[in-house]
C-alpha cells in the first residue's frame, strides 16, 4: 500500500535559494519605492483615478495621469521607511489627504499603510496600544467625513468598511510581527537567565566542594604537618641530640614548615576560588631540592648544562620532575648515589634523575601508590613531552623527561 505523508512538504532547496534574493530586495526601501512608482504608472495608464469620489473637491474627474503628482512624492517618502518611519508617516499622511481630496489615486494610500507598518514595528507594546486608538479615531473620522460630504449613509458605511479593513489589517499585521519579536527576545532572555542560573549553581557546587576540601586539608593534613614541625623543633632543643641527628631534625623541621606554608597557600586558593596562585620556582629550586635530599639520606648532585632560560610552564615541570624523582629516591633508595642532570638544545629540554644503590626505608613504611609518577606523566604529556621511569640494566633506577623547549605547540 502506498504511504502518504500527512505533514507539510519541505520546499525545494532551489526555491528557497531563488526566494532569498527577492526577500533581500523587498527589504530595501529604494526597491519598494520603485515598485510603488511602477504601480502608479500602470494604474495611470489603465485610467484608475477618482477612487474616492466622495471626498473629491474637484468638479470633474481629472485625468488619471494627474495621480502621479501625488504618487511620485509619496514614493520618495518610502525611502524613510527604515531610517525615520515616524517622520515618513507624518509626510505621507498630508500627501494622501491631498490625493484623497483631488485625484483619488491608490499609491499614496499604499505608502501610508507601508510606513504605518514600519512605524508600529518601532514602537513598544504600550505605544502600540495608543496607536490602535489613533487608528480607530481615523476610521471614525473618515466615515463621518464621507457621510457629511456625500450625504448618503450607504457610501459612508462602505468608506468606513474599506478604510477599517485596510488600516485594521495593517495594524494587526504589524502588531503581530512586533509581538512575535518581543516573544523571541523574551525567550532569549529567559534562556540566557537560565544559563546564568545554571552557571551560578555550578560555580556554587564547585566552590562548596572546594570549601569541603579546604576544611579537610586544614583539619587533618595541616594539623599533622604542624605537629611534625613542633615535635622536631622540640627535639632540636634537646641537648642530647648529636650533630648528625640535629641536621636530620632540622631538615625535617624545614621540610614540614615549607609543606605547611604550601598547604596554607593551597587552602587559601581553594577558599577564595582564585584561578591564579603563586607556585614554587622550578629550575631555581633545584639546588635547594638536592641539598634537602642530601640531608634526607641520599648522596645527590646536580649537573645543570642548560644555558638559556626556560618558559614558565617548562620551568615548573622541570622542578616537579626533579622533586618527585628525589622524593622517590629518598623513600625507596636510601643511601643511593643520585645524579640530577639537565641538558638540552633549541628543540627540547632533557631532565634525567638516575639513582644507583641504596635500599628502601624499613621504618616508617612508605609504600608508594604510583600516583605521583602518573600525575607527573600527565603534566609532562600536557606540555607536549614524554616521561619514562623504571629500572635499567645496571641496577639503577632512572626517571627521564623530554620537554619541548618553548612549551606545547
Amino acid at each position: 500500500m502506498e504511504e502518504r505523508s500527512t505533514g507539510p512538504r519541505p520546499e525545494p532547496a532551489g526555491a528557497l535559494a531563488s526566494a532569498a534574493p527577492l526577500r533581500e530586495l523587498a527589504a530595501r526601501p529604494w526597491a519598494v519605492a520603485l515598485v510603488y512608482l511602477a504601480i502608479a504608472v500602470v494604474l495611470a495608464a489603465l485610467g484608475w483615478s477618482g477612487l474616492w469620489d466622495a471626498f473629491s473637491l474637484l468638479g470633474t474627474r481629472a485625468s488619471s495621469w494627474y495621480t502621479l503628482a501625488t504618487a511620485v512624492p509619496a514614493c520618495a517618502v518610502v525611502l524613510l521607511k527604515h531610517r525615520a518611519p515616524g517622520v515618513g508617516l507624518m509626510l505621507a499622511v498630508p500627501i494622501f489627504v491631498a490625493d484623497l481630496l483631488t485625484v483619488g489615486g491608490l499609491v499614496p494610500l499604499l505608502v501610508v499603510l507601508e510606513l504605518m507598518h514600519a512605524y508600529l514595528l518601532s514602537l513598544d507594546a504600550e505605544r502600540r496600544k495608543r496607536g490602535l486608538g489613533v487608528v480607530v479615531v481615523v476610521i471614525a473620522a473618515m466615515t463621518v467625513a464621507a457621510l457629511l460630504l456625500s450625504g448618503e449613509v450607504r457610501i459612508a458605511v462602505m468608506v468606513g468598511l474599506q478604510f477599517g479593513a485596510l488600516l485594521g489589517f495593517a495594524y494587526w499585521y504589524a502588531n503581530s510581527i512586533a509581538q512575535s519579536r518581543e516573544l523571541v527576545r523574551l525567550y532569549r532572555q529567559r534562556s540566557e537567565a537560565a544559563e546564568r542560573i545554571a552557571e551560578l549553581d555550578r560555580k556554587a557546587a564547585v566552590q562548596g566542594e572546594r570549601d569541603r576540601m579546604a576544611r579537610e586539608l586544614h583539619d587533618v593534613v595541616a594539623g599533622h604537618i604542624s605537629a611534625v614541625a613542633i615535635r622536631s623543633e622540640a627535639a632540636l632543643g634537646s641537648s642530647a641530640a648529636d650533630t648528625a641527628e640535629r641536621r636530620a631534625l632540622r631538615a625535617v623541621r624545614d621540610s614540614s614548615l615549607e609543606a605547611h606554608a604550601a598547604l596554607r597557600s593551597m587552602i587559601r586558593v581553594l577558599r577564595s576560588g582564585e584561578r591564579e596562585f603563586e607556585v614554587p620556582g622550578g629550575r631555581a629550586r633545584l639546588p635547594e631540592l638536592v641539598a634537602a635530599a642530601n640531608e634526607s639520606g641520599v648522596r645527590a648532585r646536580l649537573v645543570d648544562e642548560l644555558d638559556a632560560a626556560l618558559a614558565a610552564p617548562i620551568d615548573q615541570a622541570v622542578g616537579r620532575v626533579v622533586q618527585e624523582a628525589l622524593a622517590n629516591s629518598v623513600r625507596h633508595a636510601s643511601g643511593a648515589e643520585v645524579e640530577v642532570r639537565l641538558t638540552g638544545d633549541d628543540a627540547e629540554v632533557r631532565v634525567e634523575v638516575v639513582s644507583a644503590g641504596g635500599a628502601a626505608l624499613s621504618a616508617p613504611s612508605l609504600a608508594g601508590s604510583g600516583m605521583g609518577l602518573e600525575l607527573l606523566t600527565e603534566r609532562v604529556r600536557a606540555l607536549g613531552g614524554r616521561l619514562t621511569a623504571g629500572p635499567e640494566g645496571d641496577g639503577s633506577w632512572a626517571v627521564r623527561a623530554r620537554l619541548p623547549f618553548g612549551g606545547a605547540s
